[in-house]
């Protein structure tokens, strides 16, 4: 007798879920086909082209940019998730002092405007004599990526104790080979997470990076505020489009690899 009320309910639902789903993806959807289209300002009919990717072909500014992106990031995301992973490692299976005044202090760093760190950064740098390049928002990226890396990786190691690697030790494992045989094996999903975090948030830096970025040097995002403030071009879709089925390759091949919840869909973290 309570069917169709569940049966209700499971529509509204799904209408729910569509209409979230709709409202995210729609944006994306309507620049990637404009990436496509004939019209510089979008005009109507649709006539379809590829005329706005060979131009980004020819871009250097934006493919400049994107190579600078790119390789921070990458960079930001192996040091980050490092760094981070040893953390959380430390966090989770030692005590020492100031053990929970450091762990408290990870979670401004998140909640402060990026406005502020990057102004702070600025003024520090100069003072300290680091200055403004590449390696300098580099150490930027790294420092907002480390909170987001500690976090994840420490949630992963929260959903198992030390049980796992007290036997393995009692078995006669060195700490080296507990770690590789059994800690890394479980911590995968988190790490990988972790990275994917750090990847993101480095690769979509536009604070940072517009302040600390010498003359003649940007990244992505600050390119493409550059070419929105002089004047939109179709290229910016082009180059969008291909980060996003980039960007959505990654993520499902992952989503492939690993169970929702961070379990190897093949049991290989048993």
């Amino acid at each position: 007798m309570f069917r169709p009320r569940r049966d209700t309910g499971a529509a509204l639902a799904g209408i729910w879920l569509a209409l979230i789903l709709g409202f995210l993806y729609l944006p994306i959807a309507v620049m990637v086909v404009m990436a496509f289209n004939e019209s510089v300002l979008y005009e109507l009919p649709f006539k379809p082209t590829t005329v706005w990717f060979e131009r980004l072909a020819e871009n250097e500014r934006l493919l400049r940019a994107s190579a600078n992106s790119v390789g921070l990031a990458l960079a930001n995301t192996v040091i980050a998730t490092a760094l981070g992973t040893m953390a959380a490692l430390a966090f989770a299976r030692y005590t020492f002092r100031g053990k929970t005044l450091l762990r408290l202090l990870l979670f401004p760093p998140i909640t402060i405007p990026w406005l502020i760190i990057g102004t702070a950064m600025l003024v520090m740098f100069f003072w300290i004599g680091i200055g403004r390049g590449l390696h300098a928002m580099l150490l930027g990226h790294v420092a907002l990526s480390l909170p987001y890396v500690v976090v994840v990786v420490g949630a992963r190691l929260a959903s198992f104790g030390p049980s796992l690697e007290e036997a393995a030790a009692t078995l006669g494992a060195n700490p080296w080979q507990t770690f590789r045989r059994v800690t890394l094996p479980v911590l995968a999903p988190g790490v990988v997470a972790a990275a994917l975090f750090a990847f993101a948030v480095s690769f979509d830096q536009f604070v940072i990076s517009y302040f600390l970025a010498p003359p003649g040097v940007s990244t992505l995002p600050v390119e493409i505020y550059s070419a929105i403030r002089k004047g939109f071009t179709p290229e910016v879709n082009a180059i969008s489009s291909i980060i996003i089925i980039i960007s959505m390759g990654v993520v499902l091949l992952f989503a492939r690899l690993y169970r929702f919840g961070g379990a190897p869909a093949d049991g290989g973290g048993r």
